[in-house]
């Protein structure tokens, strides 16, 4: 029953996010009140912050795990946009087209506090332990992550037109649709296994939320200063 209402909770947010939200202030309210929901669920559930990553010890370790992964991500980046084969990756027009105001926005303010606050609360945090408690580590990672998958049915539905790799690779018009939604469910999927292997080896939420933002924030950040700057 809390399982599903949890579900629930984030299958409107997503609806809300991806078809009703207008601009960058709905698109945060939604996420923060949806992580608040998840939360109290969680409480309701009798999870304590411990569960959640989120107690003292955990916020801890999760604080030493961050610095790192945010270094590995931001050397991955740089070394993929130095390779001519992995410099496509970065001409995406939701970054690319944005002016320094509304990228800094975005990096800053709109993925930790919007997408990554909610999704890792959602998928590392509240589902992840309540599945856990019932079934064990195994099943929570595994529907997790398939849960996190389906998450990016829709908001993965144009990202062909967007970014010109994956318009290359399965092409930019409708006939490309289809296959970009099944290979981001199938990467996120695969993305959401590793992230609940970092909270179960961390000992705490903080780190896969470290590692979510800097390959979501950098990303976003690299993608824009590589247009004017490096790609042309």
């Amino acid at each position: 029953m809390r399982i599903t209402c949890a579900v629930a909770v984030l299958a409107a947010a997503n609806l809300l996010n991806n078809w009703l939200a207008r601009g960058p202030a709905m698109y945060l309210l939604i996420c923060v009140t949806a992580t608040a929901a998840l939360l109290m669920i969680a409480r309701w559930d009798g999870l304590t912050r411990a569960d959640l990553g989120l107690d003292p010890e955990g916020v801890r370790r999760g604080l030493r795990w961050a610095p790192v992964l945010v270094a590995i991500v931001l050397l991955v980046l740089l070394v993929l946009l130095a390779l001519p084969a992995g410099r496509e990756a970065f001409r995406d027009s939701r970054a690319t087209d944005l002016s320094l105001g509304r990228m800094l926005f975005g990096a800053l303010v709109r993925v930790p506090f919007g997408t990554v606050l909610l999704e890792e609360t959602a998928f590392r945090g509240v589902l992840w332990a309540m599945i856990r408690r019932r079934y064990g580590t195994a099943w929570a990672t595994g529907l997790s992550s398939l849960l996190f998958g389906l998450w990016h049915v829709v908001p993965s539905q144009n990202i062909n037109r967007s970014n010109a790799a994956l318009g290359s690779l399965f092409g930019d018009g409708p006939a490309g649709v289809a296959p970009t939604v099944a290979a981001a469910v199938v990467a996120t999927a695969l993305a959401g296994v590793v992230l609940c292997e970092l909270r179960r080896r961390s000992g705490s939420l903080l780190a896969p939320m470290a590692l979510h933002w800097a390959v979501n924030g950098l990303s976003y950040a690299l993608a824009w200063s590589a247009a004017r700057w490096w790609l042309g």
